[in-house]
């Protein structure tokens, strides 16, 4: 009997140094590979994978969301800060890939707020606009400033709109018609709206141009600057108040609640300093093609792939996305 017992105690201790199983359908927490169109390699999944259990996380099979593009690879026991820093080690800091870790549940998300400027279209239209009024390198120069942190917002937006003073609004139209739409910006837009989510542009540019963008690529409401008008021309003045990152963070939380929403069901994405208090209050803040200041303070960031990204990072399958790219 007394052996008998011995032996238990042994298979006891044996069975509980096993290493535990772990279901990849029940990971708590995924890290999503996103790369330009063919840029992703199982070779470059399989080292991910590796570098991860290296740490001494769970890692699960990975899962295609887009063939040679985005992948999602289930982890658990590692926090996503250290799964983000692992797999990059793996593939090598100049590897075209993004990285984007979160909890595998909720990961869908229900609100968009999303930037424009550098964002939702590929140029800055203020400095745009300046470029009708011989201005640009000026006005540029002030914006890479306010947009890396280092001015004030709001200081800085007055400066650059008074240079603009007596500029006729047929330079307005001229910047809309050169304006265009960052890759993947409707797709991700009308995707998240098909599966109910609500989607809102809030920007610290202007409504001339926002409401041209929402309409063109289907946000449900924008938030913007206006731009003083009288006699067809720039008054050099923007109305009051700005609209600036206080002013931003204010609309994800306002918009959340009138969604019934709790902000980790949220999901923000911009380029500059006057983005990041939202982009660090949401569910999931990106950080897209950011200013370094941006970049550093964000949790998440998007630097090679196109806007797309932020649909793979949800769990978005290519075979599932609809509409414009």
């Amino acid at each position: 009997m007394g052996a008998a017992r011995a032996l238990d105690a042994a298979a006891t201790v044996i069975a509980s140094s096993r290493p535990a199983r772990h279901d990849p359908a029940r990971m708590t927490h995924v890290l999503t590979l996103i790369a330009p169109p063919g840029g992703l390699s199982g070779a470059a999944l399989a080292r991910a994978r590796t570098a991860l259990g290296g740490l001494g996380a769970a890692a699960g099979t990975p899962d295609w969301l887009a063939a040679e593009t985005a992948a999602d690879l289930p982890f658990e026991a590692l926090a996503p800060e250290q799964a983000i820093a692992a797999a990059r080690a793996a593939l090598g800091v100049e590897a075209a890939v993004d990285l984007i870790a979160q909890p595998a549940e909720g990961r869908r998300k229900r609100l968009l707020l999303a930037d424009m400027d550098s964002t939702i279209v590929t140029t800055e239209t203020l400095d745009e606009l300046a470029a009708h009024a011989g201005l640009k390198e000026r006005v540029a120069a002030i914006t890479a400033r306010a947009m890396n942190g280092e001015l004030d917002f709001g200081a800085a937006l007055r400066e650059r709109v008074g240079m603009l003073a007596g500029l006729p609004v047929t330079a307005l139209e001229a910047t809309w018609a050169e304006t265009r739409l960052m890759p993947g910006a409707a797709a991700l837009v009308q995707n998240m709206r098909a599966h109910g989510a609500h989607c809102a542009l809030v920007s610290g540019g202007f409504t001339f141009f926002t409401g041209r963008v929402a309409d063109r690529v289907g946000f449900h409401v924008h938030l913007s600057n206006t731009l003083e008008i009288a006699e067809g021309r720039l008054t050099g003045k923007v109305a009051e108040p700005i609209l600036d990152r206080d002013a931003k963070l204010a609309a994800l939380k306002r918009l959340a609640a009138e969604q019934g929403l709790p902000l980790s069901a949220t999901l923000t994405v911009g380029d500059g300093a006057n983005d990041l208090p939202m982009l660090q209050a949401a569910g999931l803040g990106v950080a897209f093609r950011a200013k370094p200041v941006v970049a550093a303070a964000a949790r998440a960031r998007v630097e090679h792939a196109d806007l797309t990204a932020l649909l793979y990072a949800q769990g978005y399958r290519a075979g599932e996305i609809i509409g414009g790219a």
